[in-house]
């Protein structure tokens, strides 16, 4: 019984104790060795390879440092667009925003009160001083004006009268017939009808005015408005919107407002040249409208706002200005000869201030520190940093770092941004298209400093 318990005793509690008696000491060193020196191979392969990747790492950028790969972009030389630095007279321009208004504007009222019997204009016509407008129903005036003329002859027989009875007594007043207060009496009489003759002149010259009154005309010269009132209405003296209402176009105004800053400036070259030129500019400020002269400074500054205001007056012969339209104005200040002038692309901004790549003769670049007077219409005014035919980098610049050799192509041959040198308007295309016209994208021609091919352009932007 005993012997069948044991056999049926499962086998995984025997296998462990075999297990145990049948290994020996001299076996567990053995296997101990084989683990260390399986790491230490593991240990190394990993080493190598960190080794590896770090020398890889350093190699690359050993190489990017010497061959001139254009920093962050990819190996040779960067495609750019170049530019020349220009030497020309500038102008320097004030820039504010200003408001048209007529140079005289008129509401035409009536004078008397009657029935507007005709309206002689018509809406939007030019007329001119003294042109008929509108006539009034001028019955009732004349017959005011015949009532004082009769009045005046009644008064002018009287006064005959009177002047023979004067005569009379101061015969018999010789002859002592009658007493000498009597001819006195007749002296008073003619002195009072000669009086009331004058004043029925007075009062006929008066019916006559009021009796041409009823005939409207044009105070000025200028455009006609809308009509306010139709004939056949009764008009009034006291009517508060008139008949209609007359502007002036031709000379026209423009009202706008300058920093107070720019105030000593403005009188000074004022003093210096007399009257100063005005330029009148469409909202997207390129379309020039009309070109006049500044004509008033106002007499003080408005202190809300830090501003003072101007009015400059424009021939205005082709109507190009509008009473109410909003424009921007363009105060000619001076003009700044032999000014370094450059595409505004050109200048960039760093953390110690304004730069441009300029591009030497072995077709490096270089960040030259530049002073910017002023950029206007995408041209920058160079005050310090470049000079007079050096060339520089229009377009590009993302891709450069200093001493990154380049290779300078012509306006518009830039991938995918279409940029132009100078911002001309000839027969541009962009980016897009100028690859397409020569085979395939990056085939960039390369243009040599100096030859006048790369960015010297006039374009619409350069100061006038």
């Amino acid at each position: 019984m005993q012997e069948d318990k044991a056999s049926k005793q499962p086998p995984s509690h025997t296998v462990p104790i075999q297990v145990r008696r049948n290994s020996s000491p001299s076996q567990r060193p053995k296997s101990l060795g084989g683990s260390i020196f399986t790491w230490l191979i593991l240990i190394l392969i990993v080493g190598a390879g960190v080794f590896w990747v770090i020398h890889q790492r350093k190699s690359s950028t050993d190489q990017a440092g010497k061959g001139g790969s254009g920093g962050r972009g990819a190996g040779g030389p960067v495609p750019v667009v170049a530019g020349t630095v220009e030497q020309k007279d500038v102008p320097i321009y004030l820039d504010g925003l200003g408001t048209v208004q007529a140079l005289n504007t008129v509401t035409v009222h009536v004078r008397v009160d009657g029935q507007l019997q005709k309206v002689a204009f018509k809406e939007g016509q030019d007329v001119i001083v003294d042109e008929v407008l509108a006539e009034i129903d001028p019955q009732p005036f004349l017959t005011q004006v015949r009532q004082t003329e009769a009045k005046k002859n009644q008064d002018i027989a009287q006064l005959a009268n009177a002047k023979i009875d004067l005569q009379r007594n101061e015969e018999l007043v010789k002859q002592k017939i009658v007493a000498q207060s009597i001819d006195d009496t007749a002296k008073a009489l003619v002195d009072q009808l000669d009086a009331a003759v004058k004043a029925d002149q007075a009062a006929i010259d008066s019916a006559q005015v009021q009796l041409n009154y009823t005939t409207v005309r044009s105070p000025i010269a200028g455009r006609t408005g809308i009509r306010v009132v139709d004939a056949g209405n009764i008009v009034h003296a006291t009517d508060a919107n008139g008949l209609v209402v007359i502007t002036q176009l031709k000379p026209i105004s423009v009202m706008f407002t300058l920093p107070e800053q720019n105030l000593g400036e403005i009188h000074k070259q004022q003093l210096a040249s007399g009257e100063l030129k005005v330029l009148a500019v469409e909202r997207d400020n390129k379309t020039v409208l009309a070109e006049g002269k500044l004509a008033v400074i106002d007499n003080q500054i408005d202190t809300t706002t830090g501003t003072i205001k101007l009015k400059a007056t424009f021939p205005n012969d082709d109507l190009q200005l509008w009473p109410g339209q909003f424009v921007n104005t363009r105060l000619l200040l001076t003009v700044q000869t032999n000014g370094l002038v450059v595409p505004a692309s050109v200048v960039q901004q760093g953390p110690e201030g304004a730069f441009a790549f300029i591009i030497n003769d072995d077709q490096t670049v270089k960040m030259q520190p530049v002073k910017v007077g002023r950029i206007d219409n995408g041209i920058a005014l160079i005050s310090e940093g470049l000079q007079a035919g050096e060339h520089v980098v229009v377009d590009g610049q993302y891709k450069l770092q200093n001493g990154s050799k380049v290779q300078a192509g012509q306006a518009g041959e830039t991938k995918g941004g279409g940029r132009q040198a100078t911002g001309g308007t000839g027969d541009q295309k962009t980016g897009g298209e100028a690859d397409k016209k020569r085979g395939e994208p990056g085939n960039y021609q390369k243009g040599k400093p100096g030859d006048g091919k790369a960015g010297n352009r006039r374009t619409n932007s350069e100061p006038q």
